[in-house]
């Protein structure tokens, strides 16, 4: 698999999955190891040059320390470099704050679209993200990866059913591996609430879309919750546009979202 190197030194692997059109490096969200927009990077590949790649710390990508969402921004920038030098961005969940982060800091980027990204709305949620964001910080400085994985799905909306059977399950240890992310993923979303600065930064056409519903396993979550957060991020985006698809899922149905994308992308 091929690798760039970052500013730092890191080493960040990536995958292309089409060399026709425009380039497209689609981002993934939390506890994520590349492998989540694999499917949907295949629905685009005949129009786009899709990049799929893994974030620092992710699959065969390095860990380069310390870490810094700055930092995260110089990794997509050696990716949109390896891609031709411009790309579209797509954003899956904290993905989508990323890609956010990477316009506002001025990277070579035509169009974004992001889905769900997880900002929080209302005074309740803001309280429960930072109470988590300082527990979450707890537990990964003790090695405690389990309850950090416990605290992440818990915030999430799972059950105490669902949670005990994720740790159950034959995925747990890879989500062990990916639980040191999980302050990465905290740090691109920061404090909750859409970042009203550095969204009015963003001057690129950005598409958010949304779910009718919020996942099954994340029946804890308030009903409007990541259409809410869209909302909210879009009233300060310069030029973004909102579409709600009628199916529920966090990860979005592949062969539902690539036709919108491909139609957003080809402007």
């Amino acid at each position: 698999m091929p690798h760039v190197c970052s500013a730092d030194g890191t080493s960040i692997g990536y995958d292309r999955l089409g060399d026709e059109g425009p380039a497209l490096v689609l981002i993934g969200g939390g506890l994520d190891d590349g492998t989540e927009n694999r499917a949907l990077g295949d629905h685009l590949a005949s129009s786009f040059a899709v990049v799929n790649y893994r974030r620092r710390g992710r699959g065969d990508s390095d860990d380069g320390q310390p870490y810094a969402v700055e930092r995260e921004v110089d990794d997509l920038a050696a990716v949109i470099d390896a891609a031709g030098g411009r790309a579209h961005l797509f954003g899956a969940s904290t993905g989508g704050a990323l890609a956010f982060e990477a316009a506002a800091a001025g990277l070579p980027v035509d169009r974004i679209a992001v889905h769900e990204v997880p900002y929080q709305v209302g005074d309740a949620m803001v309280s429960a993200w930072q109470a988590y964001r300082l527990e979450l910080d707890a537990v990964l400085d003790a090695g405690d990866r389990d309850q950090a994985l416990r605290l992440f799905m818990q915030l999430a909306g799972s059950s105490e059913q669902d949670v005990a059977g994720a740790e159950a399950s034959p995925v747990w240890p890879a989500l062990r591996a990916l639980a040191p992310t999980l302050r990465y993923d905290a740090a691109c979303l920061g404090d909750g609430p859409p970042p009203v600065d550095r969204l009015a930064m963003v001057r690129q056409p950005v598409l958010l879309t949304t779910g009718i519903a919020v996942d099954a396993q994340m029946a804890g979550l308030p009903a409007d919750f990541f259409g809410a957060a869209a909302d909210a991020a879009a009233a300060v985006l310069t030029n973004a546009r909102r579409e709600t698809f009628g199916v529920e899922g966090h990860v979005a149905d592949p062969a539902v979202l690539a036709p919108v994308l491909s139609s957003f992308f080809a402007g």
